[in-house]
Parts: structure tokens; sequence; C-alpha cells
């Protein structure tokens, strides 16, 4: 009773783990996402040359933190903004094309910061025959921010959570462990030594551990599938990784928390 008891008080530590891993965990992808439409839009001038457009697009390219450079000539950026839902209409009589001719600047994952960003411009502006160079600065520095946000709490919160896991675990092995001193104390008298002692309550606070990572798998995802049933939006699972390491973290807290337990009664005895 007392091993079930251990088993079911670390699964629901590890369930509050478990929900904000992920709520993190969807965090990430969501910021993730908004940081890949990052990029540089560069617009040309209606008199640029196409070899002072050819020579742009090879020194853009050779930027080290550039993916790809396209081109977008005036009668593409009419068709794409006649497809689009929200101006298809606004564009669709035009007798004229007002828009311009541009240049997309593609950067390379890990590289889409403020810093890289801005630095591409400056490139971008210095060429005379470009009108505009824009990014949604404004954006981009909330996004980043965001991210670092939800990185330092993450942090925070994340370890917050392992420490309260940790001590509840810790506290109701524990009281498995001080059940069975007439027990540890009998072993003692017939000569047991400290290593035969401690061998099988390491092995069952691993087991109580594992089990309850185990309980508190089972509850997330039993939370995630009705969160998800009622969500307008869709909502991602953890990465089996994620949920490998709750369940080693489950069996280690519990061989820990044994360990510290017994060699407390181990002294005292």
């Amino acid at each position: 009773m007392l091993t079930g008891l251990s088993a079911a008080m670390v699964g629901l530590a590890l369930y509050v783990v478990g929900l904000f891993g992920l709520a993190t965990y969807n965090l990430q992808l969501v910021l993730t996402a908004v940081e890949e439409r990052v990029e540089v839009a560069v617009y040309l001038r209606d008199d640029a040359r196409q070899s002072e457009i050819e020579l742009a697009l090879t020194e853009l390219a050779s930027i080290p933190e550039v993916r790809s450079v396209h081109f977008v000539s005036k009668r593409d950026a009419l068709e794409r903004a006649r497809a689009d839902v929200e101006f298809g209409e606004l564009y669709g009589d035009l007798e004229v094309n007002p828009l311009p001719q541009s240049l997309e600047v593609e950067l390379r994952p890990g590289d889409r910061n403020p810093e890289v960003v801005e630095r591409v411009s400056q490139i971008a502006s210095a060429y005379p025959f470009v009108e505009e160079v824009r990014y949604g600065r404004e954006w981009v520095d909330r996004l980043f921010m965001l991210r670092r946000i939800g990185a330092a709490t993450t942090a925070v919160l994340g370890s917050a959570f392992a420490v309260v896991a940790a001590l509840i675990i810790g506290t109701a092995l524990r009281i498995a462990v001080f059940a069975r001193r007439d027990e540890i104390y009998v072993m003692r008298l017939v000569g047991a030594k400290s290593g035969f002692i401690r061998r099988p309550f390491l092995l069952e606070g691993a087991i109580a551990g594992m089990l309850g990572g185990l309980l508190a798998w089972a509850m997330t995802y039993a939370t995630y599938r009705g969160v998800y049933s009622f969500m307008a939006f869709e909502l991602a699972w953890m990465p089996s990784e994620w949920i490998a390491l709750g369940l080693l973290a489950g069996a280690f807290f519990g061989a820990a928390s044994s360990a510290l337990a017994i060699r407390r009664h181990l002294r005292e005895i």
C-alpha cells in the first residue's frame, strides 16, 4: 500500500511537470513557426536595370546567414496580390500595376535574429536602385522578446516544478522506508551489510518512481486528449524523447530518495 501511495504521489508531482512541459513544447512550436516567416523584403525602383538586379542577387546570396534570394517581378507581385483573399478584389480591375519589383531574402534557420536581419537590411539598403527595405522590425523584436521570456520562464518554472516533485517523491518514499525500520533493524542484527539492506529499497524506489512516471504520462495524455477535443486549433503532443526523460527522471528521483532515506536509518540503527 505504501509503495502504491508513493507511486501515486510521484505521478501527481510529475503530472504537473508534464502539463508544464506540454504547454512549453507547444509554445516553442508556435514561436518557431512565426520565426520561419522572418524575411527581408527589398523593394526595387522601376528603373532598376537587369544587370543591377543580378548583381544584388549574387551579392546578397553570398552572405553566410542568407539561405536564398528570390526575384519577384511587378507581374508576379500583382498576381500574388490578386490571389490573396483579403486584397484580391482591390487589385482585380487595375489597368496599371502599382506594385514594385522586389527581392525576397530568406535567412538560414538559427540566423533569424534581430541583429542579422538588421545587418542584411543595411547591406540591401546601400544599393542605389533600392527604394525601400522592410522586414517588420517591430514584430521581429517582439518575437525574440517573447522567445527570451519563454526561455526564462521555462527555466525558472521548470526548475521549481522539478524541485517540488523531488521533495514530494522524497517524502513519500521516506515514509515507506520508515515503515520498514523494524525490518532494517532485524536485518542488521543478523549481520546483513549496508549494501545488502540498501539494494531492495533502491529497487523499490526506482520501481515506484517509474510507476509514478507512467501514471503521470497517462494523466497528461488524458488531459491532452480532453483539451484537444475542445480546442479550435491543433495542439501538438510532446515528443517521445521528453516522455522517456520523464520516466527516467521518476525512476532516478525514486532511487535517489530511497538512498537518502535508507542511509539515514542505517546511521541511526
